[in-house]
Order: structure tokens, then C-alpha cells, then sequence
């Protein structure tokens, strides 16, 4: 048996999952989320830990028998939280997350030390980063800074819980900014230019490389053996991959989780910073990927849910599955930029905005205009990395930063026979909305597959990592998963959304200036 632990946004998600790559049982733990400041997000470490243990017992009592033959632990996470640790390896104040916008200023303030970081990182400086963060630590919060002997992503402050090893994997370590994505080893540049340097990193493995085993106090606590190997695992994106088994260049998957992701996989690093998307090292050797990311995506249904009252959000989606398109057409159009947004606009200012309302608007017209600007959102992010795989450079930019609905036209017409023609996989607990995924597949004009378990797609991921860790051959256990349900984009809904999205991408660049 093979355990893997994602640690969300949310909460965090155990599987387990035999030999035969069936998933035995899965079991969940929310952890609390803080917003002490506007723009501000923060979560305790200690919880985390609390959390794991919690969804250790459901495993325990629910399969008591698969669950003493654990032989591995892998480990998924979100990207980018900034965990400071002291001497004693105490963690000095809360872990500011991915979503926390307070670093805009250090990112300028770090592209202009290091010129080149966006040729290191192959990203643009983004306040979702762990580096901008602690530069933002040294300047409002020095003595903790001073403090500081060792950062740690969120997922491997539980590895170094489990196993008393501080060690990354190369794909989460991408989204430090701290990493020289292409030569996968710590820049020395970059480390200096936030006053660190390579004693305050943790080693790096790839992902599905054996980092230690698990402590013995805790295997005995948990009812498990010596020697359990813990692998590298993988930022949340590249276990996701792992997951749907994106393993070889084109492979990819559309995540509706808390945020929203395109992912595709690569054979080289290239960066393509124009358009805010992201070059990372996969957590497979000799491989990279492209990513867009928006900031909100099924949070933002979850978001307009208890908004408007209805409680249920499975109910509220069927809802929208009957709206007559006639009523979608006038619905209202909705930027879904709820903590700011990085692919393209990379703008932590940004914020959410209904517009079009009217008196006969009601929470059904809310909820499909959520939906769909979510999938326009997705369609920025899937845009700018067609453009950029196609060889374009990114979509053409007008003077505020923004394609025109013109400029999107044409370069949409452009990459249109570049476009992969291969299904990419839907994961996320978004996937799980019907009606959802059908305004996806012609939003993006992609078939999307949504894989059997594929909310469960990063936990998954970590799980077949430290299988390939104990030995497995990487191409049996990075199989494809059996598809649940498949969604071709349809002409009529394709036709609808054309209009309102030309009408979307113009809603940005008219408000900038207002954020």
C-alpha cells in the first residue's frame, strides 16, 4: 500500500492505494484559513500537522488491514507558502500563503536586483512567491527575519515533521523563485538578493525520489512499521499530473480547484514570461511544464453560493444546467478576479466584478456568470500558452497590458492549428459540476476528460511518486486514468460564448485603472 497526503488550501486529503493502482480508501480534515488584512492569507503550520492526524485515524478505522502495509508516503501541497523556521527548527509566525498579495513592491523591487531572474526562474516575480514574501519579512517584520535559519514549502514542513529531513522536490521548489528552474539546483543570485543563501534551503530531489524514512515515534503512533519510505513528492499541479498520468510533452489537465490551473507538460524548459505563464520543473526527471494559473476558480462558486443563500452548491450547478441560453446571453459577465489574478493580468490589485445587472437578475444568472467567467479566465491562461508553444512569444499586448477581443481573435486563429487535439484531463472538485465542465470544453475549444477520481487527482499523484520511490517503473504507475465522463465543446454554446468573451477581455483594461 502507498499513502498520499495533499495538503490543501482547504484541507488536506489522504489516499491510499494498492498495488493494482486501485484506490483502497480516502479520507479528509479542513484546516482553518486566516485573512488577518485585506489581501492578506495565512494558515498555522501546527494545523496542517492536526489535519494529517485527524484523516490518519479515518484511514486507520476505515481499513485497518491495507492500512498496516504501507510501505511509502507521498507528499503533495500548495505551492508557494513561505514557512520560516528558527534555529530549533520552531516555526517563528504563521505561513503566508500563495494567495496573500501583500509582496507586489518586492517583486518590482527583486526583478530590479536580479535582471535576469526571469531567464533563472523562467517566471515573472509575482506576490504569490515565496521569495517576494521574505523579502517582505526583512522589510516589515526584521526580527523575525533575523531569526530565520530554514524555509520550507507547506508540504515539506509535514515531510520534515515526518521524517526530520528538510528536503523539497524540484516542481514546488520551482515556485519559490529561489530555483534555477532549468539547471533544477538553488540560484545563488537569486537566494542573495532575499539576504538567504543555500543553508537556509532544504536539499532537492525529484519527486518521485525516497527522501528518508519515517520517524519511528511516528510510525508507532500511526500503527505502521519501520522503515516506510517518504518520496519527494510534488507541488499540488505537477502531483495532479502525476495523477492523470501528463507524463510525455502535451499532456496536460485543467484544474478547477480552489484555483485555477492549465497545465502542459514540456520536454525543455521554456520560459514564457511575457504572458505571466509558468515555466516549473515537473516532479518527473528531464521534464518541465507550462502553467497558467488564476487565483479563484471553484472557490468562487463556493464564494457566490453562500452570497446568494442557496447553501448547496451541487444544487446551485444544477441550476445552471437548465438556464436556457437565451437567459445566458443576458446574464451578467463576471471578472473572477476575487484575490487578484496573475495569468495574464499578474495583478494582485485586481478584484472580482459583476457587470450587466439587473432587477430580473437571480442567483442562478449570478452562479452561471461565475461559472462562466472562470472559463474565461482559463481561456486567458490556455490562450497565452498556446501563443507561447506556437512560437508567438505571448498574446500581442495592447498599451494596458491586456490583448484587445481583436487581438485575442487573431491570435486564436493563429495558434488554431497548433492547438493540441488530444483531450486534456479536468480535475479539481469543480470537475464534479456537469454543467461546469460542459462550459469549459467550448470555452477553451479543448475535449476535456474528466478522469474517474478526479478531485482526488494530487493525492493520487503523490501516491503513485513514492510507488516509482519503492522501486516502480514510472510508466506502469503514471498510467492514464479510466475516463469518467468526456466533454466535447459544442458550436451552439461555442457560438453564445464568442460574443461575451470578446466582451469580457474588454472589461479589464477598461477597469485597471479603478482596482
Amino acid at each position: 500500500m502507498y499513502l498520499g497526503i495533499d495538503l490543501g488550501t482547504s484541507g488536506v486529503k489522504l489516499l491510499l492505494l494498492g498495488d493494482a493502482q486501485t484506490v483502497v480508501a480516502t479520507a479528509d480534515a479542513t484546516v482553518p484559513q486566516y485573512r488577518p488584512q485585506p489581501t492578506w492569507s495565512e494558515q498555522h503550520p501546527a494545523d496542517w500537522m492536526a489535519a494529517v492526524e485527524a484523516a490518519v485515524e479515518q484511514l486507520r478505522a476505515q481499513v485497518p488491514t491495507a492500512w498496516a502495509q504501507v510501505r511509502g508516503i507521498g507528499l503533495s501541497g500548495h505551492m508557494h507558502g513561505a514557512v520560516v523556521l528558527g534555529a530549533q527548527h520552531q516555526v517563528l509566525r504563521p505561513a503566508i500563503l500563495w494567495n496573500d498579495g501583500r509582496a507586489s513592491a518586492e517583486c518590482a523591487a527583486l526583478e530590479r536586483a536580479v535582471p535576469t531572474s526571469r531567464h533563472i526562474t523562467g517566471n515573472l516575480a509575482m506576490p504569490g512567491f515565496t521569495a517576494p514574501k521574505l523579502l517582505w519579512l526583512r522589510t516589515h517584520e526584521p526580527a523575525v527575519f533575523d531569526q530565520i535559519r530554514t524555509v520550507l514549502l507547506p508540504k515539506d514542513w509535514l515531510r520534515l515533521q515526518l521524517t526530520g529531513d528538510a528536503v523539497s522536490d524540484m516542481s514546488d521548489a520551482s515556485g519559490t523563485l529561489w530555483l534555477d528552474v532549468q539547471a533544477r539546483a538553488w540560484s545563488p543570485a537569486m537566494l542573495q538578493a532575499c539576504g538567504l543563501d543555500a543553508s537556509h534551503m532544504p536539499a532537492l530531489a525529484e519527486g518521485n525520489a525516497a527522501t528518508g524514512t519515517l520517524r519511528s515515534d511516528v510510525a508507532r503512533r500511526w500503527g505502521l512499521s519501520d522503515g516506510v519510505v517518504v518520496a519527494a513528492g510534488a507541488g499540488d499541479n505537477a502531483a495532479s499530473a502525476v495523477g492523470v498520468g501528463a507524463r510525455t510533452a502535451g499532456q496536460g489537465f485543467v484544474s478547477l480547484g480552489t484555483s485555477g490551473v492549465v497545465f502542459r507538460v514540456t520536454d525543455a524548459f521554456a520560459p514564457a514570461t511575457e504572458s505571466a505563464v509558468h515555466a516549473f520543473a515537473h516532479a518527473l526527471p528531464q521534464r518541465w511544464h507550462h502553467m497558467s494559473v488564476m487565483l479563484s476558480a471553484a472557490s468562487a462558486f463556493g464564494w457566490v453560493t453562500r452570497l446568494t443563500g442557496r447553501g448547496d452548491e451541487s444544487q446551485l450547478s444544477d441550476a445552471v444546467g437548465t438556464l436556457a441560453p437565451s437567459r445566458q446571453a443576458q446574464a451578467p459577465l463576471f471578472l473572477p478576479y476575487l484575490s487578484g489574478e496573475r495569468t495574464p493580468h499578474n495583478n494582485a490589485a485586481a478584484t472580482g466584478v459583476f457587470m450587466g445587472l439587473r432587477a430580473e437578475h437571480d442567483a442562478v444568472d449570478l452562479a452561471y456568470a461565475v461559472m462562466e467567467g472562470v472559463g474565461f479566465g482559463l481561456r486567458d491562461g490556455l490562450n497565452a500558452m498556446r501563443a507561447a508553444e506556437a512560437g508567438q512569444g505571448g498574446l500581442v499586448r495592447g498599451l494596458a497590458g491586456t490583448p484587445t477581443p481583436l487581438q485575442v481573435e487573431l491570435a486564436e486563429a493563429r495558434t488554431q492549428r497548433a492547438t493540441i487535439s488530444r483531450a486534456l484531463a479536468l480535475v479539481g472538485g469543480g470537475a464534479r459540476s456537469n454543467p461546469w465542465a460542459q462550459l469549459l470544453a467550448s470555452s477553451l475549444n479543448t475535449p476535456l476528460q474528466r478522469p474517474q477520481g478526479a478531485h482526488a487527482a494530487a493525492a493520487l499523484g503523490a501516491a503513485r511518486l513514492t510507488a516509482m520511490a519503492c522501486g516502480g517503473d514510472e510508466a506502469h504507475w503514471c498510467q492514464p486514468l479510466p475516463a469518467d465522463a468526456i466533454f466535447d465543446p459544442q458550436p451552439a454554446q461555442q457560438a453564445l460564448l464568442a460574443e461575451r468573451y470578446a466582451r469580457f477581455v474588454a472589461l479589464y483594461p477598461a477597469l485597471q485603472s479603478q482596482f
